[in-house]
């Protein structure tokens, strides 16, 4: 009962600093007189989002579906990658550079790139997402098979493994925690990508409804675009979060100890 009272204390907390931030900006644009075009309050953003969600949720839909295939994708090749630059010495030391010099390019500069060969539309959104998840996503994966504690791979080969069989047994289970927090990051990146191809080669999703919404300067309507890709990106980094707790779990320092 008493751990059930602290967590809601917590929550409680946690929900009054967020409330009270958006209180904050509230009143903040009433005392100033700011113009909506400058900064809308929020209640012109929740107004907007009402208002306009019948023409939102399209697009929303579109960013949602090109954000999830591009990270899915990435996310398959990530988890690839990181394997086998953690598994090996060659290929950390041939891949390795090659990734950190593509990843250092700006996404949005290879978006007219995906133009050229594929058109303007989903195909560019997909791609971007997925190139700009990849990177996050390798480094953890191959980081966590490489630090793999030798006394367990030592005790493997006693056994007369394979090196399959401590990859598969050992080094990916003990990785799992730095997939999972790769996973987390990567899903935020993977919206980036998307609304960034969107603005620059698309006739449809939240970027796109936000550059049509700001050159008409119907600012509410941009921010309310901005707070669509911020709940979407919350909600999926709570689930990759649920679920990393139930797969990881063994991974985690035990903070709630049992009452004498």
């Amino acid at each position: 009962m008493e751990r059930i009272l602290d967590t809601l204390r917590e929550k409680g907390a946690s929900t009054a600093l967020i409330l009270g931030f958006f209180v904050a900006w509230e009143l903040f644009c009433l005392v100033a007189n700011i113009s909506d075009i400058l900064l809308p309050r929020p209640t012109q953003i929740v107004a907007a989002l009402v208002k306009f969600w019948p023409a939102i949720w399209p697009h929303t839909y579109q960013t949602l579906y090109t954000t999830l295939v591009g990270f899915s994708i990435g996310v398959v090749i990530g988890l690839f990658l990181g394997v086998l630059i953690g598994s090996s010495r060659l290929a950390y030391d041939t891949a390795y550079p090659l990734l950190v010099g593509f990843s250092s390019i700006p996404k949005v500069a290879v978006v007219p790139i995906f133009v050229l060969w594929y058109g303007a539309g989903t195909v560019p959104a997909i791609l971007t997402a997925m190139i700009i998840c990849i990177f996050p996503i390798v480094v953890n994966v191959a980081t966590g098979i490489a630090t793999v504690e030798p006394e367990l791979e030592d005790v493997m080969k006693t056994l007369k493994a394979s090196k399959l069989d401590i990859l598969w047994n050992v080094s990916l289970p003990r990785s799992m925690p730095y997939f999972f927090a790769a996973l987390k990051v990567a899903i935020t990146l993977a919206f980036v990508g998307s609304v960034v191809a969107e603005t620059v080669a698309s006739n449809r999703g939240i970027g796109n409804m936000m550059m049509i919404a700001s050159s008409s300067f119907n600012v509410p309507l941009v921010f309310a675009g901005l707070f669509v890709l911020a709940g979407l990106g919350v909600t999926l980094y709570v689930l990759f979060s649920l679920i990393e707790h139930r797969v990881t779990g063994w991974a985690h320092r035990k903070t709630d100890l049992a009452s004498p």
